[in-house]
């Protein structure tokens, strides 16, 4: 079943609601966590799910993501039938670029229909969760489905987010509502209201089919949760496949984030340094892999002064040295550098950020390359940030890669 099984990730979105951190850089490829990229969370379940035929569909500004692909995830064996295949928009239907999530796999029909699949598990490189994709596959080879689509329960604040379902005894979807405007009648009354979380299984004969159709539709946006999935409820066999329950080999934690936002992305961040964190990065059998450079182990150094290196209950990754300066509950990725007396509290500092003798960083994340001066304040003053840093809905600076200090 999973020899016959092609995987294709989304990864060419803007991620405009993340910027700066998407100036330069496709949202799957922003670092999280301390080591990893977002597309790896992704990536990760393919491997431990045995998936080994993969096609990323890159778009927007993919240099940064398919030079991590290249370093970090050249592991496949090309003579067993296995890889995975970085996709950029080749303009063989058209002369566009990707229009919808259904264009870019559209565009990509040819690299299907040599496949030999029997089926297309459709995935999105920009969210943050440990999934085995194999229950679900084995899940809708049971139920005999043309479509499955994974969901999660979500409350009715959140369900404008989503695509919402209505879900019958037998696990039917019997009605799908793109990102309802108000939950009354995007499920019946009383029902849990159920989210697509973007992950689908099409047999691809319907997926050939459905796409070809879609294409021939000018009104249609291309997009599988507003023109694809709604128009096959009353077709075919769709069903919902719920994530987090206790088939499949990874432990049922159902840990989901759309990381979306600059705050929902700070946020996700900081779970991790909670005393029992909602996501187990630690987990033995399901391990995140990722690129992980030469670099030397973290340390601590006392300063001239005298004072200590020190941080608590932060992630330091490796090449990280703090000389004198405190860090306290925050992520340190790769070769930072604290000087003396600085003191970074509630920070997330990409790698290679260098931060001067008594600088002060507060609730504030720093992208790649910054060189902060010494006795620099960011995070004390609103009005200061704001006229040289952009500032997120809930108070969280961003310093923009290889930001100059004047």
């Amino acid at each position: 079943m999973l020899e016959a099984t092609l995987s294709v990730i989304l990864a060419g979105g803007h991620g405009s609601r993340l910027q700066p951190l998407t100036l330069e850089r496709a949202k799957p490829a922003v670092p999280f966590g301390g080591k990893y990229r977002i597309i790896d969370f992704t990536l990760a379940n393919c491997l431990h799910s045995g998936l080994r035929r993969i096609l990323v569909l890159t778009q927007y500004k993919s240099h940064s993501l398919q030079k991590h692909l290249r370093d970090g995830w050249s592991l496949f064996n090309p003579e067993l039938g296995e890889y995975i295949t970085v996709v950029p928009p080749q303009m063989r239907t058209g002369e566009s670029w990707y229009a919808g999530t259904a264009d870019a796999v559209y565009q990509n029909l040819y690299m299907l229909k040599r496949s030999g699949a029997e089926r297309v598990l459709i995935l999105s490189g920009d969210h943050i969760y440990r999934m085995d994709y194999a229950a679900m596959l084995e899940f809708h080879a049971q139920q005999g489905a043309d479509l499955t689509i994974a969901c999660m329960p979500v409350t009715p604040d959140q369900a404008q987010r989503f695509g919402i379902m209505s879900v019958d005894g037998e696990g039917h979807i019997t009605r799908f509502v793109e990102k309802p405007q108000q939950t009354q009648g995007a499920s019946d009354p009383g029902e849990e209201l159920l989210a697509s979380m973007g992950i689908y299984v099409f047999s691809i004969d319907l997926l050939l089919q459905v796409l070809e159709e879609d294409h021939e539709r000018s009104e249609s946006a291309h997009d599988f949760g507003n023109d694809i999935i709604p128009q096959l409820i009353e077709r075919v066999e769709v069903y919902a496949y719920r994530f987090g329950g206790t088939a499949g080999r990874v432990s049922p934690d159902r840990y989901w984030r759309d990381v979306g936002t600059i705050d929902s992305y700070y946020e996700a961040n900081m779970e991790l340094l909670r005393p029992v964190p909602s996501l187990d990065l630690y987990q033995p059998d399901w391990p995140i892999r990722t690129y992980t450079g030469q670099h030397p182990p973290a340390r601590t150094v006392p300063g001239v002064s005298g004072s200590e290196g020190i941080f608590i209950n932060s992630m330091v990754a490796g090449g990280v040295v703090i000389v004198g300066g405190s860090v306290q509950h925050s992520i340190l990725f790769p070769h930072v550098h604290i000087g003396e007396e600085a003191v970074i509290h509630d920070a997330i500092l990409f790698n290679g950020v260098e931060v001067g003798e008594g600088a002060q960083l507060d609730r504030c994340i720093i992208d790649k390359d910054v060189i902060i001066p010494p006795g620099e304040r960011i995070g004390f003053s609103r009005e200061q940030d704001a006229a040289r840093f952009m500032i997120s809905e809930k108070g969280v600076v961003v310093v923009p890669k290889g930001y100059r200090f004047d």
